[in-house]
């Protein structure tokens, strides 16, 4: 499989060795000082991208892989004002891709888990949840867009909050019984790949469930493996609809490739 890689840092550099020891072939990639080459028959030759640059530029890079008819998996965070506009190009059938703010299969479980464990709390009122990520100091949007997922997937299923911000310095929790609010509080030290907590707390115990990476290694092997299914998922597909199953649209999520 001919994969291009869209933006060479530290995530390049990892997605490009797996990719690499898993058989793949690196057909191009495009950093800051090549920008051009996505428009390349390098780049119209790759089966899929797999895009990790920056917030101000992932937007543009989709487009234009979709105008090149080319599936692509993003794992930029930060720009998802715009998500409903990219998802609706997908809807039309003029693109395909796979977003996920984090493509780790240990942090997909401990998403699932969380999901799972909210809807239990809704029979409990005593427990209050709360949120906390930590991240490398080179990390500079917060909450995560890991954090953010797991809260409005947790929003999502649980009757005790309706929405999520980030507390204000260090206050934590609000004691307010009233307020439907969960807090997300972030930290950046070192060289941390990616800590998420959440904590379910009450007058009488407290429950935590964490889930913390040892290395990037976790998230770029996700989108590596996410690439391979959404390739296969799609072929090779022209500008204009894309044959999918019944049904199906352009836009998916690690969801739709793990199952659970």
């Amino acid at each position: 499989m001919k994969i291009a890689i869209i933006g060479y840092g530290k995530m390049g550099h990892m997605i490009e060795r797996i990719a690499l020891e898993r058989g793949h072939e690196i057909s191009v990639i495009i950093d800051a000082d090549n920008l051009a080459d996505i428009d390349s028959k390098a780049f119209r030759k790759s089966d899929v991208a797999i895009e990790f640059s920056q917030p101000d530029t992932a937007v543009n890079n989709l487009l234009r892989c979709f105008s090149a008819g080319i599936p692509v998996v993003c794992g930029t965070t930060g720009w998802l004002d715009s998500l409903d506009a990219v998802k609706a190009v997908c809807d039309s059938g003029k693109g395909a891709m796979l977003y996920s703010s984090n493509f780790s299969i240990g942090v997909n479980i401990f998403e699932a888990v969380s999901r799972y464990l909210a809807g239990i709390m809704n029979k409990y009122p005593q427990y209050t949840p709360s949120m906390e990520e930590i991240h490398h100091v080179h990390k500079l949007d917060h909450p995560s867009g890991t954090a953010i997922t797991i809260a409005e997937e947790l929003i999502e299923v649980s009757d005790k909050v309706d929405s999520w911000k980030e507390p204000a310095e260090s206050a934590g929790n609000s004691e307010n019984p009233e307020d439907r609010t969960l807090y997300i509080s972030h930290k950046r030290e070192g060289e941390v790949p990616g800590i998420h907590t959440v904590t379910w707390d009450s007058p009488q115990d407290t429950i935590t469930i964490s889930h913390s990476a040892k290395s990037r290694e976790g998230f770029a092997l996700g989108a590596v493996l996410a690439a391979e299914w959404l390739a296969e998922k799609c072929k090779k597909f022209s500008v204009g609809p894309i044959k999918l199953g019944s049904g199906e649209t352009g836009f998916f999520t690690m969801k739709d490739m793990l199952k659970f």
